[in-house]
């Protein structure tokens, strides 16, 4: 197997290289391969077979994520598979997925397994886990980074292409930076929480570990589906990406701590002439109204917070939990209400100054990490050294921005990167800017011989994919608000090749066509093309009922989309009425 980036997977599939059941079964023994604390759940071959056997007959061009082998971190629910979140005395077995989880077995990619973590989400470190601590997959001697620890080695290690981690205060991007991977920290809300155990509710946010950012912006694009059920969900109107001239925030020489390590300092100063070259401007800014909100995490309102999620669990429970992990949220309990909103004021008036730092520049850049730690060292001083570890990370999401880890650099301990800030809704921006770093940076990816997949999508602009209907989606006829309500644009009208045989049949009251490809006794039959995205055309074929089915419809002229094929009852459960030529003339 060449390689797990999504293209190239892909490519592997559409040139008969490899098949979904090939790939699956190497990422299965290379899973087993890994050090055991990079895992607390993974699937069997038979579990990962339920899988693979539902895209039979679908492909990359019916699902945008189709035989992609991905992991959970284990506070996400994956049905029927027990979610512990880093706590065996927390097990539960949840009986559906979490939304996120869902969008993308929908869009075709295929789960492994359930990763370690910091339990209950609270740590940087990935060496607060009753199932051991996560080695680094650079050099087992130094922390994976946390919480989303072995979601971010399995990646790294080639057994996963992508995997879903949490991020409340740097958990998806500590992990990133230490293991050589791009970690996407979305805007709040983006990404659904629903079936997430959560850390900080108001904060949490579900990560994206990818080996490059074209694939975690393929990723991002099918998770990133609006889920009602979770109260802190929202939609936002990505900013446009930047073509050129831009200009990146870098905190004062005094503010930048690097807590001894000469590797990281260095690495920092050659990340900042990598952007120059990717096209940036460097801009000294303050970077203290950030620093004053990340303070403000551990020792307040979120703290607090954090008893709200678990609290009762622990003090009903309190041998089950690690000592660390317990300290730190029965912490929350000695801090009276009216600091509460204390603080919360607080953090309103460090928002707003920091909010005029960040409209003076493009985006910011800091490191991901000042430095990095060894196991032993974590485990003789916990507290202090995971601090460290937040120096540039926790004031994120308390500030609402979202941000992009990168890699830029092999330091003789482990990989190190930087992380792009910016306001809420500039994601897409981010993954264009962090693309050209990483291409600048000359890394392969995570721990293979492979360059970066460049990002080739246009401004602002989502990948799409055409769908030909014919019948009860036509416009003004009564599944057509299906595809309004997914954003459909529609892009022409036209007719298929002479080679279709329609049957009109009925389902759920409604009637409906169905086409049989017949060369022989075909004929053309009209169609309406409309282009929906990747993610709600996933959406749109989830929904559609036997005996139909997507595949791919020939038009008038040679092109070829994705359009209603008809299984072959249809046309003895249906009356043929291929002589119309177009279900108007039926349907009336």
């Amino acid at each position: 197997m060449k390689s797990l980036q999504i293209s190239a997977l892909h490519q592997a599939y559409a040139k008969g290289e490899e098949t979904v059941e090939s790939v699956m079964e190497k990422c299965l023994q290379r899973a087993d391969e890994l050090a055991p604390e990079v895992w607390i759940r993974k699937l069997t071959a038979e579990e990962v077979a339920v899988y693979v056997q539902a895209l039979e007959g679908e492909s990359p061009e019916t699902k945008p994520l189709y035989g992609i082998p991905f992991v959970i971190k284990d506070n996400i629910d994956l049905g029927g598979i027990p979610t512990t979140a880093g706590c065996p005395d927390y097990k539960f077995v949840p009986e559906q997925s979490a939304h996120v989880v869902e969008q993308l077995i929908q869009a075709g990619a295929i789960p492994l397994g359930k990763t370690n973590l910091d339990q209950f989400a609270t740590g940087l470190v990935g060496t607060r886990s009753p199932y051991g601590a996560c080695p680094n997959s650079f050099d087992p001697d130094y922390v994976s980074g946390g919480s989303s620890s072995g979601s971010a080695v399995a990646v790294a290690d080639g057994c996963a292409s992508f995997s879903l981690g949490t991020d409340t205060a740097g958990s998806g991007r500590v992990p990133a930076a230490f293991n050589n991977l791009i970690g996407l920290k979305p805007s709040k809300g983006l990404l659904s929480c629903s079936g997430v155990v959560p850390a900080c509710k108001s904060l949490d946010c579900v990560s994206i570990f990818a080996l490059d950012a074209a694939d975690a912006q393929a990723v991002f694009d099918v998770a990133n589906h609006f889920d009602p059920s979770d109260c802190y969900a929202r939609e936002l109107e990505q900013a446009p990406v930047i073509s050129s001239g831009w200009k990146f925030g870098v905190p004062k020489r005094e503010q930048l701590k690097f807590f001894g390590s000469r590797e990281y300092e260095s690495a920092f100063s050659e990340s900042l002439d990598m952007l120059e070259k990717a096209g940036g401007t460097r801009v000294e800014v303050d970077f203290q109204p950030f620093l004053d909100a990340a303070n403000l995490l551990y020792s307040g309102a979120w703290v607090n917070e954090r008893h709200a999620a678990v609290g009762e669990f622990i003090e009903a429970n309190p041998e089950a939990v690690l000592d660390t992990t317990r300290t730190i949220i029965l912490s929350g309990l000695a801090i009276p209400a009216p600091d509460v909103f204390k603080g919360f004021y607080k953090l309103q008036e460090f928002k707003r100054v920091a909010d005029e730092v960040m409209g003076s520049v493009d985006l910011i850049v800091t490191p991901t990490a000042g430095t990095p730690y060894k196991i032993d060292e974590v485990n003789a001083d916990p507290v202090q050294l995971n601090t460290n570890l937040g120096y540039y990370t926790n004031y994120m999401n308390l500030l609402d921005y979202a941000a992009i880890a990168v890699p830029t650099a092999l330091t003789p301990s482990v990989p190190f990167g930087v992380t792009l800030v910016s306001f809420s809704g500039h994601d897409l921006k981010l993954l264009q800017l962090a693309d050209r770093l990483h291409q600048v940076s000359g890394l392969n990816v995570g721990k293979t011989e492979r360059r970066p997949m460049p990002l080739e999508l246009s401004p602002n602009k989502k990948r799409t994919i055409d769908v030909a209907v014919c019948g009860a989606h036509l416009n003004g006829y009564p599944l057509h608000h299906q595809l309004e309500d997914l954003g459909a644009v529609f892009v022409e009208s036209t007719e298929t090749a002479k080679a279709y045989r329609m049957f009109a049949f009925e389902t759920d009251g409604i009637a409906k066509p169905g086409l049989i490809r017949d060369a022989e006794n075909g004929g053309r039959i009209y169609v309406e093309i409309y282009r929906l995205t990747y993610q709600n055309f996933g959406k749109f074929v989830a929904a559609i009922p036997a005996p139909l089915g997507i595949g791919k419809i020939k038009l008038r002229g040679g092109a070829e989309v994705c359009g209603f094929i008809a299984e072959p009852e249809v046309s003895s459960l249906g009356k043929d009425i291929t002589e119309l030529g177009d279900w108007r003339k039926f349907a009336g």
